[in-house]
């Protein structure tokens, strides 16, 4: 196999691959501690004293509080901040009427969603009653315990009736996300598709496929912004609405038409606007081409749409397109909305998410896309710089912004409607409030997978004979995210993969020992021998030591035949790095490389280094290794704000130990002055605001949120981690290796399987701003070395 263009086949065998992709879901839903959610205590409850005040006796105090003024359960419970998902479970996902136990994983995922983006607490409520009557007593019972309602994947038409009935009877938020969610991203998308195209609302041709749940919410959203009725042809699985059916109900029944025998590709002909809420395929190219000029196709039957993006955008180079995925521009996704819009509710306590909270979600979703989009979301999308047009016409869920900028529209609509029980007054300090409650760590991480997906890179997985390191790369591999390229015996690893279910097929197995590798095995040696040849190595240990998989793998990378080695999962720290550092070398003007790991705490992503190379750095290495990770952390397209740490606070202590921080501080700062650092200090100090502004105000990092934390030496970087991890309960990615020439990264002896994943998102992002040789350039380097070696064989 050539190496150099490995590529793997562009579709798997789909049985193959729904068979491991359904064991990868049962196993992520089953391993360890089943399900996705837990109950987890925001207070103390160590001490007999703690358990005292949290139960009996002192809990009589709040619930006597509470008993005289029952509004005080927002004060004394968590009802404020708490949502029920509830769902009978006869219209799940793509899965139809499968009953609410079936249903129960969907409800958990969504509660984990209402957490991670908008940080709402979920109790989730499967329902076994499928009459509408005996559903909305049950729900309407439940009001004491939660802030808001989120009724999902219950069918139609007994949805309309039992959201209907709750938001009557009960006074705190309830909506049916499975219709208004996709009304209100798709309203934003919709005005703003419509601007770019130069055309009014109130005058554009609408046709509608499908008239289910979604499909009528979103139709009347878009009366809302101004559409007309008149303006409208809808069809549902029966063919048009028309007046002389019998079927339609009330709301249906406004947007009827008089004819009976318009099909589809009748009313095509001159739309402005088609919406798909239906199923795949039924719109061709030649109803686009029919379509007026500069038309919308919002085409979100999912998961294969109404007309396929590319088809579409071939048919008309015209045409505004947006679709229910992910892997296409415009992605109509409804964790844009639910998350937010229940955000602003809960926290003016609303009685109702009314048609007013509603619209000021769309008008603030529409109005963000118009914004400049933040370095984040473009690292995260591949993008030097979206900007509004016909390609971006909603934000993206990755947008930090989301949070900040759609709970206070909301919220400040709850208000001003009237159904608000509280008034916030200081909006500033409110949007400041947001955007503390979720650091920037799950932002991070789903930015830096979608970054690497959109740009795979190949990556040799240098001990894939482990099975953790054959699970990661199937994973990978079937994410997305690389190329894998597996190094040890194929037999092995063929009968490791067979042994745990694992579909590598795909995958290329490459064994340095076996005679198929000779020629490149010499290859290599070769010009490893050019580079060692004074520096310990003769030809014959360089022939020698391209039998070993971290040396091979190394020179993979160094001879383009591979974008990037990620190693170490069951060998020493120093022998994977050794060849790295022998094979690839530093990138220009570093003297030494360092690590690093990026930790995931509740405070944000911290960044920390050295944490596993240099043992006792000089001042000015420790300056160099603050420089490199202060480079990395900008990758990530954040702002490194650096505290070097001791345990000394600025001069305290005037030990060698504390003055060599010191001095690499004065250094670091000599170099770069841009850079937000200082030091020496205490690891505590940088994280509390208060004591750094009373004692010492002249500090560079008063009131700054700082990310990364330099230590003064391998023992204190490693034990700091080491306990953050596994006590502090942060989430760690690393090590990171920093300064070599092109990526080559370590794991940890015993990483888990998401660990390795993880590692090779970094090494794929690595291997995008590192790789400067194209497949070319590659092949002409590898012929430089055969023709060399050719001549001095003659």
């Amino acid at each position: 196999m050539d190496y150099r263009v490995y590529m793997p086949a562009k579709n798997r065998n789909m049985d193959k691959q729904i068979q491991l992709r359904k064991q990868q879901a049962l196993e992520y839903h089953s391993k360890g501690r089943p399900g996705k959610i837990e109950v987890v205590p925001t207070k103390e409850a160590k001490t007999q004293r703690d358990l005292s005040l949290a139960y009996s006796p002192g809990v009589a105090e709040p619930c006597k509080e509470i008993f005289n003024n029952k509004e005080d359960v927002y004060k004394y419970t968590a009802k404020g901040n708490l949502v029920g998902v509830i769902s009978n479970g006869t219209a799940v996902l793509g899965l139809g009427d499968i009953g609410p136990e079936a249903g129960k994983p969907v409800m958990e995922g969504k509660g984990v969603l209402f957490k991670i983006f908008a940080d709402i607490d979920v109790f989730d409520i499967e329902i076994n009653e499928k009459d509408p009557e005996k559903f909305v007593q049950i729900v309407k019972s439940l009001e004491p315990t939660f802030g808001g309602i989120n009724l999902e994947d219950i069918k139609a038409p007994e949805c309309f009736y039992i959201e209907k009935a709750l938001r009557e009877q009960m006074n705190i938020p309830v909506m049916h996300d499975d219709q208004h969610g996709t009304a209100i991203i798709s309203g934003a998308a919709l005005l703003n598709a419509l601007e770019i195209q130069k055309k009014k609302i109130e005058k554009a041709r609408f046709v509608i496929n499908g008239a289910g749940a979604a499909a009528m919410a979103c139709v009347q959203i878009y009366v809302a912004l101004g559409a007309r009725y008149e303006n409208f042809t809808m069809f549902d699985i029966d063919g048009v609405l028309h007046t002389g059916r019998t079927d339609l109900d009330e709301v249906k029944r406004k947007f009827a038409v008089q004819k009976s025998d318009i099909n589809l590709e009748k009313a095509m002909k001159d739309a402005d606007v088609f919406v798909g809420l239906s199923v795949r395929n039924v719109v061709t190219q030649e109803m686009v081409k029919s379509m007026a000029k500069n038309p919308v196709v919002f085409a979100m039957a999912n998961p294969e749409p109404e007309i396929s993006y590319d088809l579409a955008t071939a048919a008309r180079k015209d045409i505004i397109m947006a679709t229910g995925r992910s892997d296409y521009p415009n992605m109509v996704n409804n964790v844009l909305g639910f998350p937010f819009i229940f955000r602003g509710a809960l926290d003016v306590r609303a009685s109702q998410i009314n048609e007013a909270m509603k619209l000021a979600a769309v008008k603030a979703l529409a109005d963000l896309a118009k914004t400049p989009v933040p370095d984040i979301v473009n690292l995260a999308y591949n993008q030097k710089n979206m900007s509004f047009g016909p390609e971006y016409i909603i934000p993206k869920p990755l947008d930090p912004r989301l949070l900040a900028t759609v709970s206070p529209a909301v919220a400040k609509a709850a208000i001003d409607s009237g159904v608000a029980k509280v008034k916030i007054d200081d909006w500033e300090a409110y949007t400041i409030e947001l955007n503390k409650r979720l650091g920037l760590d799950n932002q991070i991480m789903r930015a830096l997978g979608a970054k690497a997906r959109r740009d795979p890179k190949r990556i040799v997985f240098a001990e894939a004979d482990n099975v953790k390191v054959l699970k990661a790369a199937s994973i990978v591999y079937d994410e997305g995210i690389c190329y894998p390229i597996l190094l040890g015996n194929e037999e092995k690893i063929r009968r490791i993969a067979e042994e745990n279910t694992l579909d590598i097929s795909d995958l290329p197995i490459i064994d340095p020992h076996h005679e198929s590798t000779e020629e490149k095995r010499n290859l290599y040696a070769e010009v490893f021998f050019w580079k060692r040849q004074r520096k310990g190595f003769n030809y014959y240990e360089s022939k020698k030591v391209m039998s070993d998989r971290n040396h091979y793998g190394c020179m993979m990378v160094e001879m383009g035949d591979a974008d990037g080695m990620i190693s170490g999962l069951t060998r020493d720290y120093a022998e994977t790095i050794r060849p790295a550092l022998q094979i690839i070398g530093t990138e220009e003007g570093v003297k030494r490389i360092a690590g690093m790991y990026l930790l995931l705490t509740k405070k944000g992503p911290l960044f920390l280094g050295d944490t596993t190379v240099n043992f006792n750095p000089t001042a000015e290495e420790l300056a160099d290794i603050a420089e490199l990770v202060a480079k990395e952390v900008k990758t990530f397209n954040l702002t490194p704000r650096i505290a070097m740490l001791s345990y000394s606070n600025f001069g305290s202590n005037n030990s060698p130990e504390a003055r060599l921080v010191a001095e690499a501080t004065r250094i670091l700062k000599e170099r770069d002055r841009t850079l937000i650092v200082d030091g020496e200090m205490q690891a505590s100090l940088p994280f509390n605001k208060e004591i750094m502004r009373d004692n010492y105000p002249f500090s560079e990092l008063v009131n700054e949120d700082v990310n990364t934390l330099i230590f003064p030496n391998l023992s204190a970087g490693n034990v700091a981690y080491g306990l953050l991890k596994e006590v502090g309960g942060a989430d760690a990615i690393g090590p990171i290796l920093l300064g070599l020439k092109k990526p080559v990264h370590v794991l940890q002896l015993g990483s888990s399987v998401r660990s390795i994943i993880n590692m090779a998102n970094i090494a794929v992002i690595d291997a995008q701003l590192k790789c400067k040789l194209n497949t070319d350039d590659a092949v002409q380097r590898s012929q430089w070395w055969k023709g060399r070696k050719g001549k001095k064989d003659k």
